[in-house]
């Protein structure tokens, strides 16, 4: 993890606040706030999370980044526009970088087509390095 982002360790104090339907809920409410690359690394995640194959180790770490993102009050609050998701975006893609061998195509396809469901069309350089 790079120098800005959150330690393993901090991610591991957010996994009790990891639920589905709470992340379902975060990323409906602040989809387009966050922007649609936030949400996609979210929900590649996500589906990461819930593919069997992902061992158990990268499932923690997961959980932690995405239990941090649902919480509304975090080192930077959601509430201040524009900088309140630094710190969600950090954790996320922080989990994305240590689980990134997990990550397989399908999984991206997966979270494409909910991105496509969620904001339309959209195109491969709006998601960034991991499209």
């Amino acid at each position: 993890m790079s120098k800005n982002s959150i330690s393993s360790s901090e991610l591991q104090q957010y996994q009790k606040h990891y639920s589905e339907n709470d992340f379902f809920k975060k990323i409906t409410k602040f989809a387009k706030k966050a922007g649609i690359k936030t949400v996609y690394y979210a929900l590649v995640l996500y589906f990461t999370l819930t593919d069997p194959a992902t061992p158990s180790r990268y499932k923690a770490v997961i959980m932690g980044a995405l239990g941090y993102f649902i919480l509304p009050f975090d080192f930077i609050p959601d509430i201040f526009p524009g900088i309140g998701i630094v710190d969600d975006w950090s954790a996320l893609l922080g989990a994305v970088l240590y689980v990134a061998t997990a990550i397989t195509p399908d999984i991206k396809a997966r979270a494409k087509a909910k991105l496509s469901d969620w904001f339309g069309s959209y195109t491969e350089a709006d998601l960034g390095d991991l499209a």
